[in-house]
């Protein structure tokens, strides 16, 4: 890359981008055909020498073209700074240029993963309002470069110019998180999650297993002996009991093990109007996120988290798409104590008055629906479990559950409620987690009011915000209460002059 740092003349990427756009290609491709494996595999036995001479070739084209591949892309990605725009040529083939106004850019992170760590360089990402995922992503610069770079256009996007390397790691940091803590935070995680990831994992190894063995004509081995096993166990309490704790514990280090990849050396710094998140083992993430950018906050807690004294802030950025597709605009600090979280607050919101104010409750057929949803997914899950098992002995397992569903729906009751005040609407939901949404009235785009024909019938409404991060959704209100509401945020959102990004 050129020495010169003010970027007003078109400049490229280290070098060493090269090295990171030929692996990233080698995971897609790896990816994409890991299939064609378990295939070779199975027809091993069956190929002739000619035939893996011919594979052999073959690969090592692939590998060439892929560097290759990598080395043109390298040398036409360029990027300049002119005139209140961030300019990006790139492509091979099909060449584009790229032009954002400063007034579009929403974050400018860093990022490293494990390749990126071993040369050397940094990721720097370029975030825009309602794009489904980073619209610019320079993958290879030397972190002067990257840092010289950040400055300049936080600059130019109203960030005060702090380097982290200079003035801002100076100052004591508002949140640090050890490893030690990190454990903690590791234990008030959603364990049943990890279990399900962990259960699909071990799915997918034994389908995979089943693969090969079929390509060896010994399929009826493996699926005969799971069978038998699995029948067993069925009828085996203290077998049974034992492969539950043992799950619980692969399900608790399968959750230290997440977090320990997403949040180690998690450190917050406060700026003038912004926070810099800095978190990541595998992959390293630097993040600058602005006031004026987040859309609503979330901090949750549930009761182990209270005895350890902690709880976690979602951040909700602006986007564009499916709900599926926003994960990446999904920012969160685990392991903040009480005055952590309400500086944080302090800093986004004027939170005091709405949680002084009067709280709303849903209305009880808001219980009722879920009762109703609750037990038809109850029977069609134990209609389908009796077809597959053939055996009633497994509907035992309904005295667990319903008890835990009755219970599990009187916590989310007893937990939902609304409170507002002249600018902010807090929500209040949860089961076993309390999730507090903090949303300020002018970051409302549009509000719907929907109703079902049986919740006309008993004069409730569900209100719907909409806005540039998502829905938030505040159920079965009454008719009357809803209606003003409604014509309130109306009224903020029509007469509000405040950017809502």
């Amino acid at each position: 890359m050129s020495s010169n740092s003010d970027f007003t003349n078109f400049s490229r990427q280290s070098s060493k981008g090269i090295i990171v756009i030929y692996f990233g290609s080698l995971y897609k491709a790896l990816k994409i055909s890991w299939i064609f494996l378990f295939i070779f595999i199975r027809k091993f036995s069956q190929l002739t020498s000619d035939k893996l001479l011919y594979i052999f070739f073959a690969i090592i084209a692939l590998l060439i073209f892929l560097l290759f591949r990598a080395y043109f892309i390298y040398k036409n990605f360029q990027f300049k700074i002119e005139g209140g725009y961030f300019i990006l040529q790139r492509g091979v083939l099909k060449k584009t240029n790229t032009t954002i106004p400063f007034d579009r850019i929403q974050n400018i992170n860093f990022k490293q993963n494990l390749i990126q760590q071993l040369i050397n360089v940094y990721q720097v990402s370029i975030e825009t309002a309602g794009s489904k995922k980073v619209e610019i992503a320079i993958k290879a610069l030397s972190y002067k470069d990257a840092q010289a770079l950040k400055n300049q256009l936080t600059q130019s996007i109203g960030f005060k110019n702090e380097s982290l390397t200079e003035d801002l790691i100076k100052k004591k940091p508002l949140l640090t998180i050890s490893f030690k803590e990190l454990l903690k935070v590791s234990v008030t995680e959603n364990h049943l999650q990890s279990l399900l990831l962990l259960a699909a994992l071990v799915f997918s190894f034994f389908q995979q297993i089943e693969d090969i063995l079929d390509g060896f004509g010994k399929k009826e081995i493996l699926s005969n002996y799971i069978a038998n096993e699995f029948n067993s166990l069925l009828h085996n309490i203290l077998i049974l009991t034992f492969l539950g704790i043992v799950l619980l514990i692969l399900a608790m280090i399968s959750s230290f093990v997440r977090v320990l990849l997403f949040h180690f050396n998690l450190t917050v710094f406060v700026k003038e109007r912004s926070l810099e998140i800095n978190q990541g083992l595998l992959t390293k993430k630097s993040i600058i996120l602005k006031k004026e950018k987040v859309q609503s906050i979330t901090v949750s807690t549930n009761p182990i988290k209270k005895i350890i004294g902690i709880s976690f802030i979602t951040f909700r950025q602006a986007v564009s798409g499916k709900v599926s597709q926003k994960k990446d605009k999904l920012i969160r600090i685990v392991g903040c104590k009480f005055d952590q979280i309400y500086q944080i607050k302090e800093l986004l919101f004027d939170c005091k008055s709405v949680e002084k104010s009067e709280l709303y409750k849903p209305n009880s057929y808001y219980k009722i629906i879920m009762y109703i949803r609750s037990f038809i997914g109850l029977f069609l899950l134990n209609s389908i479990v009796y077809l597959v098992f053939q055996d009633s002995y497994v509907l035992w397992l309904n005295t667990l559950f319903v008890p835990l569903i009755l219970l599990l729906i009187r916590a989310k009751f007893n937990k939902a409620f609304y409170k507002f005040d002249k600018e902010l609407l807090l929500i209040g939901n949860g089961r076993i987690e309390t999730d507090l949404t903090y949303l300020s009235f002018f970051k409302v785009q549009n509000v719907k009011m929907r109703q079902t024909i049986f919740q006309e019938r008993k004069k409730v409404i569900d209100l719907v915000l909409q806005t540039a991060s998502g829905k938030v959704r505040i159920p079965c209100l009454e008719l009357e209460r809803a209606v003003k509401l409604y014509n309130y945020i109306l009224f903020k959102t029509e007469t509000s002059t405040k950017p809502w990004m």
